[in-house]
């Protein structure tokens, strides 16, 4: 799906559609960039409901579900498949990253949209989340990671290391704001976390953020593109020098 003016054009099709006729519609996989489209426009579902889902709390790529209990009367699950891709002998598996697993299946002709967060385990093996209708053509096909012998299975359940793990960190900050924030929990300068703020990287809640002296509320959900994420558990009080304690939780 497109970014901006498109996506929005699609999702409110995609909403028509489960209204017409009284069933779930869902998206595929979208971009952090992407939820927040959606994010900033929930309101108008509210005659059908919407929500979204990646496979598992705290994914960064989700599914959109058009369409709700209350109004059709009946529950339907996402249609999302976790794969374990892993070496046949890891012995002789070479070192893989996120980028080696997300480009095998690319190769075999998937679009990105199809897929979701990859979780990589020890730098040779992977938890992929994929759409339903694409398990079992990467089941039969995808053999090779880089020079890797790999084999492909289904997950019924998912395990404990692909839940997320998080750092709790105390941070002695000037103030509640955002672009501070960050630079404390990603050890950056402050302009460097501006820059972030400024270039659409800094999400909260799944909405983008272009203010950087925003307040952070406890609970909020701060993704940061290409550094990760972190939760803002709240304030403690403040030090002999007028400097604020905050708690966070990292992601990691």
């Amino acid at each position: 799906m497109d970014t901006g003016i498109d996506i929005k054009k699609r999702l409110r099709e995609l909403a028509d559609k489960s209204y017409r006729e009284n069933r779930y519609v869902f998206t595929d996989f979208l971009s952090i960039a992407q939820l927040s489209d959606y994010y900033s426009m929930t309101h108008d579902f509210s005659n059908v409901g919407s929500d979204a889902f990646g496979g598992f709390d705290g994914a960064e790529r989700c599914l959109v579900r058009f369409g709700s209990p209350d109004i059709f009367g009946y529950e339907e699950s996402y249609p999302i498949t976790l794969l374990k891709v892993s070496p046949v002998n890891k012995k002789f598996a070479d070192k893989l990253s996120h980028r080696d697993f997300l480009g095998s299946i690319v190769g075999l002709g998937i679009e990105r949209e199809k897929t979701g967060d990859i979780i990589v385990l020890e730098d040779t093996a992977c938890y992929v989340f994929v759409v339903d209708e694409i398990a079992d053509y990467i089941i039969d096909n995808l053999s090779f990671v880089k020079h890797t012998n790999v084999k492909v299975e289904k997950c019924d359940d998912i395990p404990v290391e692909v839940k997320p793990r998080i750092e709790e960190m105390s941070l002695i900050v000037s103030s509640n704001r955002l672009d501070g924030i960050i630079a404390k929990v990603y050890k950056l300068s402050r302009d460097a976390a501006v820059g972030l703020i400024r270039d659409g990287k800094v999400f909260i809640n799944g909405v983008v953020m272009t203010g950087n002296a925003k307040s952070l509320k406890t609970g909020d959900i701060i993704s940061v593109r290409g550094y990760g994420r972190f939760v803002f558990n709240g304030e403690g009080g403040m030090t002999r020098k007028d400097k604020l304690h905050v708690s966070v939780g990292r992601y990691v």
